[in-house]
């Protein structure tokens, strides 16, 4: 058999995640270490993958005239998908090779009526030119075609932060995001990793949000000799949530819910690997990739073990840790750039779970705060249920308060955002190109 092309390993994972709900960047990274691709195909590959799922309703909107409710095998509505997001949204290739090649896979995998169709589809889209999306007038729908997210989602947003802040959002969750790194300053400061990775041909600028961060302008982190031991993958909103936290080395620090392991490894590099960190996650299998990160970077001061957040009573006597962090679990959709699936996966009645999920857990490692200890809460989420709401009720019922010091530290380009509230700071994915976050700190009502 001849070695698949990357189109069509490129329909084959937009199968297996569109249709069988698999996690596209974990299929994306088998792929590519089952294939063996060379950096053109890896980067076709990525492009092709995530291209396609993140405007997947505009390119049903832009295939409907065309394929009349015709009823389809779901791959050769896929094939189509994909074929149409190169003709519209790629230079690279022009409209006739990608329309062979969709020939050429739909002969391979079907027989000579769907060739002839796909065929069909294509060149007559090519002739006709895709459909207007100004025909749409409630603009709420036409949002949601136009940036592929979910009706719903783009009503709840409109309604929770107004119209033009929801456009922009839906906006740039479309558009590439940047790629960060966290330099592990216990071997090496940020301005010699900096130096380190030029020689390597990899440019970077340094983050504004972190002092162990950097950003990725020219050039691919994981192909560099220092990756994974001197620095991690990591968004430098998701450092930020460390960087409020305080830390001294002396601390005794609970991370309720760390897989897989970044906030963890950065909690102990920010307290040069003194002080002690119990790290706990619900899955045995999750906490063995915090074990695993920790020591790939060198780091002895985490215990991880699995643990369910909300029986840590269980285990801790009261007021044990100085700081605790509770990374919640969430929706995720502050994180819909890097993994455009979740979109299409998530419906309104799974955030009302999740913030009963969320109140659980913060219930649950309050009394763990010591008396002068702190808690900083966070998700990667956009969604003011369970962000601001749920600091809203827990400080009405309980004899916790945000603390006034997490604004004053703050840095300084987070503060005249527009998400910042009496409860925290939500960053949206436009404010640096990053992931949404939701970042808090809490303390014992003085």
């Amino acid at each position: 058999m001849s070695q698949a092309t990357v189109r069509e390993i490129t329909l084959k994972i937009l199968v297996q995640v569109g249709e069988q709900g698999g996690f596209s960047h974990i299929i994306l990274n088998q792929a590519v270490i089952k294939n063996d691709l060379k950096q053109n195909d890896k980067g076709l590959l990525t492009e092709l993958v995530y291209g396609t799922l993140q405007h997947q309703y505009t390119l049903d909107f832009y295939l409907e005239p065309f394929i009349t409710n015709k009823k389809l095998d779901r791959w050769v509505r896929w094939l189509l998908r994909m074929s149409v997001y190169q003709m519209e949204y790629l230079d690279r290739v022009p409209d006739h090779a990608v329309i062979n090649e969709a020939v050429t896979i739909s002969k391979r995998k079907g027989h000579k009526g769907i060739s002839g169709f796909v065929n069909g589809v294509l060149r007559s889209m090519q002739r006709k030119g895709v459909p207007s999306l100004d025909n749409i007038d409630n603009q709420l729908e036409k949002l949601s075609i136009a940036t592929s997210h979910p009706f719903w989602l783009v009503r709840m947003w409109s309604e929770q932060y107004g119209f033009d802040l929801t456009e922009e959002m839906c906006h740039s969750n479309i558009r590439h995001k940047n790629v960060s790194i966290r330099v592990n300053i216990l071997k090496q400061s940020r301005e010699t990793m900096q130096e380190l990775l030029l020689e390597e041909g990899i440019e970077t600028k340094q983050s504004n949000l972190s002092d162990q961060g950097l950003i990725v302008t020219k050039g691919n982190v994981i192909y560099s000799s220092y990756f994974p031991n001197h620095f991690s993958i990591q968004d430098e909103t998701s450092m930020l949530v460390t960087e409020m936290m305080g830390l001294e080395e002396t601390d005794t620090v609970l991370d309720s819910c760390s897989a897989p392991g970044g906030k963890t490894t950065h909690i102990a590099e920010k307290m040069n690997d003194k002080g002690t960190i119990h790290a706990h996650d619900l899955h045995a299998k999750k906490i063995k990739l915090v074990s695993e990160k920790a020591d790939e970077l060198g780091l002895s001061s985490i215990q991880a073990s699995a643990l369910d957040a909300r029986k840590l009573h269980e285990t801790y006597d009261k007021e044990t840790f100085d700081r605790i962090l509770l990374d919640a679990p969430c929706s995720g959709l502050g994180v819909l750039r890097s993994k455009p699936d979740i979109k299409y996966n998530k419906h309104k009645s799974d955030l009302d779970g999740l913030a009963i999920v969320q109140q659980d857990l913060l219930q649950a490692v309050l009394p763990l705060m010591k008396q002068h200890g702190k808690i900083v809460y966070s998700t990667c989420t956009v969604n003011k249920q369970e962000n601001e709401e749920q600091i809203k009720q827990l400080v009405n019922e309980e004899q916790v308060e945000v603390d006034p010091s997490f604004f004053e530290e703050l840095p300084s380009v987070c503060k005249e955002l527009i998400g910042i509230s009496e409860y925290g700071i939500q960053i949206f994915p436009q404010d640096f190109d990053a992931d949404g976050f939701f970042i808090t700190r809490l303390q014992k009502k003085k």
